[in-house]
């Protein structure tokens, strides 16, 4: 995989601005770049989405291929690294390294240490944070590249098009980068 996708990104589009019900084609297209070994997210992840009750809970547990293992001895050890440079942080609030080291982030980092993959994170670079870890800050130090949702759709050169006015699609269907196809449900 090249890229790694944190939870933020998921719920971000789920909530804002790729609804499931408003841009399927989005989902979908995550699914074709996970198969062309592309993107992928990991099981902590999964694990915080399906926390919830909600429809990116139902795709998180539809499409457990999406998300990757984090048992294999070279993620554990890079974990080692990334809890390691986590312990050895000055000046942040207490229990910050606790919480951290409980989520998903460090896996996350962790997994794109060792496949050399980038990180896909609405989080931003804050040198000055104190009261938690920030991604960006870890990646930084660990030389992991990091890239928020939209440089990631510009890298990927995505594309969800609809049919031009006065064109006739196939009944419900959205092209979708290259030669991809998606049908969604049925109109409403």
């Amino acid at each position: 995989m090249k890229y790694f996708l944190d939870s933020n990104t998921l719920i971000e589009a789920k909530n804002r601005y790729y609804g499931m019900k408003i841009c399927p084609a989005y989902w979908q297209w995550l699914l074709l770049q996970n198969q062309a070994f592309a993107l992928a997210s990991i099981e902590p992840v999964k694990d915080e989405l399906t926390k919830g009750h909600d429809e990116l809970a139902d795709w998180a547990k539809d499409n457990s291929t999406f998300f990757q293992g984090i048992s294999d001895e070279d993620t554990q050890t890079a974990f080692v690294r990334v809890a390691t440079l986590v312990a050895q942080a000055q000046g942040m609030k207490t229990g910050a390294m606790e919480e951290f080291l409980r989520g998903a982030d460090p896996w996350l980092i962790a997994k794109a240490l060792t496949s050399g993959a980038t990180v896909v994170t609405h989080e931003v670079r804050n040198l000055d944070a104190k009261r938690k870890f920030i991604i960006p800050n870890l990646c930084e130090q660990l030389n992991v590249p990091f890239m928020n949702t939209f440089e990631l759709l510009h890298h990927l050169s995505a594309l969800f098009v609809l049919p031009h006015p006065g064109e006739t699609p196939p009944p419900s269907s959205a092209t979708m980068s290259g030669s991809s196809e998606y049908t969604s449900g049925s109109p409403s």
